[in-house]
C-alpha cells in the first residue's frame, strides 16, 4: 500500500549509547523539515536521550510513547523500551550498554517485520560488546538476514556511487575460498534486482573488480580471476545481465571508470570500502540490499574518541534516513508498475 512521504514511519535503533549514535540521531532531527518527510520513532528511553542531549547543544523535543500505536506524526517519538536508568559513560566500551543496543535493535526489527514501522535506520553498535548467549551475530546485517526474507547484501551508497560486496566480514585469508560460482551468481542477481526495484534503474550496468592485482594478469598473479570470476561473469552476462569484468581494482576508481556503471562489485571488504569512503566525503550510507524490508545505517562506527564532545558529523546518518525514504518510495512505485501494468497502459493511451 502506498503512503505519503510524511506518513513514512522511520524506526531508529539507538546503537551504542556510549558512542555518537544518539548525537547524530538528535542532530539529524534538529531540522524540523525532517519531520515533514517522515515520522521518526527511536527505540530507546526518553530519559536516557535527555541525559545524552546535555552533552551537546540540542533543542529537540521528544514525544515519549509506551506503545507503537501512540505514534504522533510531526513529533520525534521515543518508544520507552525500558524504565530503569542506564549508567552512561560516553566514550567507553561497556557490555551492559551492548545489551541495550541489541534490545533496541531486536525490538525495532520485530516492529519492521510486523509493519509497525516502514523502514529501519540503525545507529552504530560495537560488535564486541553486543555478543551474548541470546545474540551471536557479527552485526546488524547477519541478524537481519536471519529474521527477514531474502538474501542480505551490503551495499554502500552515496548518490550514484553504489558499491556492493561479494564477501563482507570475511578474513582476507578466506576470501578466495569463498568466491564460488554460486556465490557470485547469487550476489550479482541480488544487486541487479535491487538496482531495478530500489533505485529505479531499468537495465543496470554492473562492474566487478578482480581479486588479484591486475585481475590476475593472465594467471601470472593468481588464477582465481581466470578460473572462477571470469567464467561466472560470462555465464551471468550470457543469461541477460549487463555485468562486466573482472577489472583491475587499482586504477578503477582513480581513472573515473566507476562513473560508467550503476554499481561496482568488490570481491572483498576493504577493496570496496576504502575507495567508497574516500569518494563519499562522509555522506555514505550502508544499505542492506536483497531483503523484503528496508534497512540503512551511517557508514561509520561508534567513534568513542569523540563521543560527548559535540564533534560528531551527522551527515551520514541524515543521508541514511533520506535513502531509506527514497527506497521505500521507489519500491512502492516499482510494485505499482509491475502489479498493474495494464492500468498504466490504459492511462497512457
Amino acid at each position: 500500500m502506498n503512503k505519503k512521504a510524511e506518513n513514512i514511519i522511520v524506526g531508529i535503533s539507538i546503537g551504542d549509547l556510549n558512542g555518537i549514535g544518539s548525537e547524530v540521531i538528535l542532530k539529524t532531527f534538529e531540522d524540523s523539515r525532517m519531520l515533514e518527510m517522515c515520522t521518526p520513532v527511536i527505540f530507546a528511553n526518553a530519559k536516557v536521550l535527555s541525559f545524552v542531549k546535555k552533552s551537546f547543544t540540542s533543542t529537540v523535543q521528544f514525544h515519549g510513547i509506551d506503545k507503537l500505536d501512540q505514534i504522533v506524526t510531526g513529533k520525534v517519538n521515543v518508544l520507552n523500551l525500558w524504565k530503569e536508568g542506564v549508567d552512561i559513560n560516553l566514550g567507553t566500551n561497556n557490555e551492559k550498554i551492548g545489551e541495550y543496543a541489541i534490545k533496541s535493535f531486536v525490538a525495532a526489527t520485530k516492529a519492521l517485520k510486523e509493519d509497525l514501522i516502514d523502514v529501519l535506520v540503525t545507529a552504530p553498535i560495537n560488535k564486541y560488546n553486543i555478543q551474548s548467549e541470546d545474540f551471536k551475530f557479527p552485526g546488524h546485517t547477519d541478524y537481519l538476514d536471519q529474521e527477514l526474507e531474502g538474501n542480505a547484501l551490503m551495499m554502500m551508497v552515496q548518490d550514484n556511487l553504489r558499491v556492493g560486496l561479494l564477501t563482507d566480514h570475511v578474513p582476507l585469508s578466506e576470501v578466495s575460498a569463498n568466491l564460488t560460482e554460486e556465490l557470485i551468481t547469487r550476489k550479482i542477481e541480488t544487486i541487479r534486482k535491487s538496482l531495478i526495484q530500489d533505485f529505479s534503474i531499468v537495465r543496470p550496468k554492473i562492474a566487478v573488480l578482480g581479486l588479484n592485482p591486475h585481475a590476475g594478469d593472465g594467471g601470472v598473479i593468481g588464477k582465481e580471476d581466470d578460473l572462477v570470476l571470469r567464467p561466472a561473469l560470462k555465464k551471468i552476462f550470457d543469461a541477460g545481465t549487463m555485468v562486466f569484468g573482472p577489472f583491475p581494482a587499482d586504477g578503477f576508481f582513480g581513472s573515473g571508470q566507476y562513473e560508467k556503471y550503476d554499481a561496482i562489485v568488490a570481491t572483498y571488504h576493504d577493496q570496496g570500502l576504502i575507495p567508497f569512503k574516500t569518494l563519499s566525503f562522509g555522506k555514505g550510507v550502508n544499505y542492506t540490499a536483497g531483503l523484503n524490508k528496508i534497512r540503512t545505517s551511517p557508514d561509520h562506527g561508534t567513534a568513542y574518541d569523540i563521543a560527548g564532545k559535540d564533534m560528531a558529523d551527522y551527515n551520514s546518518f541524515k543521508e541514511a534516513v533520506y535513502l531509506a525514504i527514497d527506497i521505500f518510495n521507489a519500491r512502492n512505485q516499482h510494485d505499482e508498475i509491475t502489479q498493474k501494468p495494464l492500468k498504466i497502459k490504459e492511462k497512457q493511451l
